[in-house]
């Protein structure tokens, strides 16, 4: 007998298996709002989050539809998947469990780096910060110098493992789910409050302030994740506020 590789099921993956099948059950019909998330988090036991990362991976495989504003729809099936998008990958990481990873591990890389970071360290968080603004106030998400910050803060800490573990945090962003997360939720109002955060977590590190580093890391996290989790009308109304 051939044996397979066992890959593990994800929960959002579990939720969006749930969710589609009742789709095509015909429990909600092609043009049909889904029903909120709230109300969907409480029928599955689970939380908002894990219900929304299941929603962005349906909308991702075209069997819904995310209309900020307003709800999700269903669509006619996976006819109509994402321009450009490959269906995620059944391990691949949910983008707000990624966040809740990342408090947990950058908080502390953030509180070594303020004890252990040279003036060349220091330097290139600040560089990168001044390439995030500068992309920011070209109206241009400023992506690589937000990689390059946290980069930056975990090769100061000269430990291997913890630069590769960062690494692939970074590599996971450029999933189909999390690349849908940033085209519905990020806008200039929430870059510059991020670059605020990154400002704030460079002053602890520059004062060697170890204790301050984990907060201001711990809070720029919390803020993120605050940040894909607000209403679709409110993600509404912050894109229309857009230049």
């Amino acid at each position: 007998m051939a044996l397979k590789i066992v890959e593990t099921q994800r929960l959002y993956r579990q939720i969006a298996d749930q969710l589609r099948a009742a789709i095509q059950a015909g429990e909600w019909q092609v043009g049909e709002r889904l029903p909120a998330e709230r109300d969907l988090a409480k029928q599955l036991g689970v939380s908002r989050p894990s219900v929304r990362e299941a929603l962005i991976a349906l909308e991702v495989e075209g069997f819904v539809e995310v209309r900020t504003g307003s709800g999700v729809y269903v669509l006619q099936g996976p006819a109509r998947p994402v321009a450009g998008a490959q269906p995620p990958h059944p391990t691949e990481w949910g983008p707000l469990e990624l966040i809740r990873a990342r408090r947990v591990l950058e908080g502390e890389i953030a509180a070594i780096a303020a004890t252990t970071a040279k003036r060349s360290d220091v330097a290139a968080m600040a560089q990168a910060l001044d390439a995030m603004i500068a992309d920011a106030n070209q109206g241009v998400l400023p992506l690589q110098g937000d990689r390059d910050f946290h980069s930056a803060i975990v090769r100061s800490c000269g430990n291997s493992v913890l630069i590769d573990t960062v690494q692939r945090f970074w590599d996971a962003r450029r999933g189909p789910m999390f690349e849908r997360m940033v085209d519905h939720f990020e806008t200039p109002e929430s870059w510059n409050a991020a670059i605020d955060e990154h400002r704030k977590v460079l002053a602890a590190i520059r004062s060697h302030d170890a204790a301050q580093a984990r907060i201001a890391m711990h809070e720029h996290m919390d803020r993120s994740h605050t940040r894909f989790n607000v209403s679709w009308r409110q993600t509404k109304r912050s894109k229309e506020t857009r230049p």
